[in-house]
């Protein structure tokens, strides 16, 4: 078991009680990602657009950090809101995956600090020997 951190995390970050992703049986778990600029561990609230586009980079980013790409995604759990905001961010999200798109739930939850999005998933990453 491994773990993954994103790349532009501090390195004497504390994220408390959870990891970014875990690295384990060739499968990258990655926790729940919002709309936050790493380099200094704030939230970038905007539109649902924005958000998704910043959340869905995070991930990416982290699955590089793992040796995958978004190519490797099959599952993704999505948090909106505000679920009259689908269509907007299902535009942007869509925008993300190429050749088959990940199997996804999206709901409408609470989400903390006023983001608008939040989203997890799950990729397939053979580990290395």
């Amino acid at each position: 078991m491994k773990k993954i951190n994103h790349p532009k995390r501090a390195e004497n970050f504390d994220t408390g009680a959870y990891s970014d992703a875990i690295l384990t049986g060739g499968m990258l778990y990655v926790s729940g990602q919002a709309s936050v600029d790493f380099e200094t561990s704030t939230f970038k609230l905007g539109t649902i657009e924005e958000e998704t586009r910043q959340t869905l980079d995070n991930i990416k980013a982290i699955v590089e950090a793992a040796g995958g790409s978004m190519d490797r995604i099959v599952k993704c759990t999505v948090h909106l809101a505000d679920i009259r905001d689908f269509d907007r961010y299902n535009t942007v999200y869509a925008s993300y995956f190429n050749a088959i798109k990940p199997a996804r739930i999206t709901v409408q939850s609470v989400l903390a600090e006023g983001l608008k999005v939040e989203i997890d998933c799950i990729a397939s990453i053979p580990e290395a020997s």
